[in-house]
């Protein structure tokens, strides 16, 4: 894992100055080292965490024998073992022992082709001097960044919008439309637009080829489609879906236990994380891996407040696993000296304090290891979110008995969440009235179950949560791994009928069949929904009210195109009266208006 930035040219001139300043602003990526090249019209940088071949022979940027390609690159390609024998079968020679050799070698085999053979996360930028060509990508699902913006005759990139920022001609506006979008919603990553206008993101499973300085169209390189059969039948039963999900995640967990430095896990409580930490226990066991060593580390947030605190969870895991768990306590006088800090990380608003649990837990493990697994992507896969039951409901409309059946499960279940969460939707619906302009609005869950689940793998929900997860780890420099986003485990479960995702108001059904037995049953069996959650609706009403009044009692609150500042504090009054609920807009309220001040009021501190 690591922090790329450059700059590319059409009329030769590169800013050593410039890029020098772009790669002092992802420093945190990359503490271990820092490496330049300088062509004819381009500039690479690169800042480096070593996790695989930590020698010298591993520094970037990286080029071949011949010195035509040189490869800046962030990432992992976990089944380098294989690829580099293969390669070698075909001719090619290696001088170091790490992927980022592969990636070039691959290349020269395969070219633009090469991205098919990778099973990893990646975001590069592979420049070809025989062609005058910069071949820049992005893995599957998204998990590794890559940012680029144009400015006069020159194509810039890096890992953080913050390294662009460093040129004073990007990124000087916010994108209003994104940015109503959040507000009313609180959807960022839903198209290759950031909330700076004219600093894009390249889209998942895209890779895009600029030539001369000037980029072409990104290409989509791979695609996934979900199966809308409704129901298991003949050869697909619940046994075989599960040991097909087993096999699957267990090898895809043993490939991102490859590591030369310590490799710890994020144990939140919930399914997923749950799952596993018990398969790196049984791997212990069975393999021995060097990352881990005989007993793994486990890192949680927790809280005082039993709402929402997970201890009771994870103390279970614990004890069946044998891991050593290590625990951080989120604290609101923390987040009142911190909340800056947080959204200078985020460097785009998010939708809310659980994002800062996370940071905090990244913060525990940074202390101890330079690599985490978590367990990022279950949820859109499996179907993990209550709100994919209206999805569901929806997909079966044309059969009546299934139908019944679901509704009496939501109705056994999740009774509770959907009067809630009626309630919150009524009113954030209230709560958009005093936005300004053409408000967009989104729903996330329009469609049927499959379309959904789709659209949710390459769009925003997936893609915001990855954001979260690396600019969190890579606060502190940390290597975050997401063992359920193997692009073999996301084409199986896409393959698996719909109810070995949904079955009768029950969750992750193939995934719950699956840990029978590997994982405590008050975890199995758990229908809540929580992760690493934050009490956002008691620090806003008790101890944060200070700060979040002055903030929206402010002359530069008031000053805001985007929302009516009197009826803002007028409802945030009554909020905290007791005569209206919380919602979430109130936090992006507030989230906003510090990264207003942050990115733009005071954009000269960035510089």
């Amino acid at each position: 894992m690591c922090g790329i930035a450059g700059i590319y040219a059409q009329d030769g001139a590169v800013g050593k100055d410039m890029l020098s300043r772009m790669s002092s602003a992802i420093a945190h990526r990359g503490p271990d080292g820092e490496g330049f090249y300088y062509g004819d019209s381009i500039g690479l940088a690169h800042r480096r965490l070593s996790i695989i071949d930590i020698t010298d022979n591993a520094s970037q940027p990286m080029s071949d024998d011949s010195s035509e390609i040189i490869l800046v690159y962030n990432g992992e390609i976990y089944n380098y073992i294989e690829l580099k024998s293969e390669l070698k079968e075909a001719g090619h020679t290696f001088r170091s022992e790490s992927d980022t050799e592969v990636i070039i070698h691959a290349y020269k085999e395969w070219g633009f082709e090469c991205l098919k053979r990778f099973n990893g996360m990646w975001a590069f930028a592979l420049y070809d001097k025989v062609e005058d060509l910069l071949f820049c990508a992005r893995d599957r699902f998204g998990i590794k960044p890559f940012y680029y913006s144009v400015s006069g005759n020159s194509f810039y990139f890096a890992s953080e919008i913050k390294a662009l920022l460093k040129n004073p001609e990007l990124g000087t506006a916010p994108d209003d439309e994104k940015l109503l979008l959040y507000l009313s919603g609180g959807i960022t990553d839903n198209d290759e637009r950031t909330l700076f206008e004219g600093i894009f993101s390249l889209r998942p499973a895209h890779y895009m080829a600029v030539r001369r300085g000037i980029p072409e169209n990104p290409v989509r390189y791979w695609y996934l489609s979900v199966s809308d059969k409704l129901f298991s039948a003949g050869n697909i039963t619940d046994d075989k879906a599960a040991y097909g999900l087993y096999e699957l995640l267990r090898d895809s967990v043993s490939l991102r236990l490859r590591s030369d430095v310590p490799v710890g896990t994020c144990l939140s409580g919930g399914l997923d994380s749950s799952t596993i930490t018990a398969i790196i226990s049984d791997l212990i066991r069975d393999e021995n891996p060097l990352s881990v060593r005989n007993r793994q580390k486990t890192f949680t947030s927790c809280y005082e407040d039993e709402r929402y605190d997970e201890r009771v969870f994870v103390d279970e895991i614990i004890r069946k696993t044998g891991a050593s768990g290590y625990r951080i306590f989120p604290a609101v006088d923390d987040l009142r000296t911190e909340i800056y800090d947080l959204i200078t990380t985020q460097e785009e608003p998010f939708d809310s304090l659980s994002i800062y649990s996370q940071y905090c837990v990244m913060k525990l493990a940074g202390k101890s290891v330079k690599v985490v697994l978590d367990g990022q992507g279950a949820d859109e896969q499996l179907a993990g979110y209550l709100g994919y039951q209206a999805s569901h409901i929806r997909s079966l409309s044309a059969h009546p008995a299934a139908l019944i059946r679901e509704i009496a499960g939501i109705m056994k279940y999740h009774r509770k969440f959907f009067i809630d969460a009626a309630a919150k939707l009524k009113a954030g619906k209230k709560r958009r009235a005093y936005l300004k302009g053409d408000v967009p609005f989104t729903d996330r869950y329009a469609g049927r179950l499959d379309e959904v689940l789709a659209n949710e793998m390459s769009g925003n929900n997936l893609q915001a949560l990855l954001r979260y997860e690396d600019r969190n780890s890579m606060a502190f420099s940390i290597e975050s791994r997401v063992p359920f986003l193997d692009y073999r485990l996301v084409e199986y479960i896409a393959s698996l009928p719909l109810d070995q995702k949904i079955r009768g108001g029950i969750t992750k059904y193939c995934l719950r069949k699956m840990t029978k037995g590997l994982i405590p049953e008050c975890v199995r069996c758990r229908m809540d929904k929580m992760g690493f959650v934050a009490p956002d609706e008691v620090w806003f009403g008790e101890d944060l009210s200070e700060i979040v009044g002055d903030v929206f009692n402010s002359d530069e609150f008031a000053s805001r195109k985007y929302w009516d500042a009197e009826d803002v504090l007028k409802d945030y009054n009554m909020f905290l009266s007791g005569k209206t609920g919380y919602s979430k807009d109130f936090w992006r309220l507030f989230c906003s208006e510090i990264w207003l001040r942050i990115f733009f009021d005071r954009r000269s501190e960035l510089l």
